[in-house]
């Protein structure tokens, strides 16, 4: 199963580490913390976008 992408300014459907996705797709190892209901921050980079590394418990 694909991981969701979500672009900068995106509502976060769950709470939890938000890893940094390049704009080719590479790993950045660049994580944020993305709170439920909360809006996506700009990426570093345009074209970026953030997948879920690790859900909220």
């Amino acid at each position: 199963m694909k991981k969701q992408s979500l672009k900068p300014g995106n509502k976060v459907p769950v709470s939890g580490q938000y890893e940094i996705i390049g704009p080719r797709g590479g790993k950045t190892g660049e994580e944020i913390t993305g709170v439920k209901g909360k809006i996506l921050p700009p990426t570093p980079k345009p074209g970026s976008k953030y997948e879920l590394a690790d859900k909220t418990k």
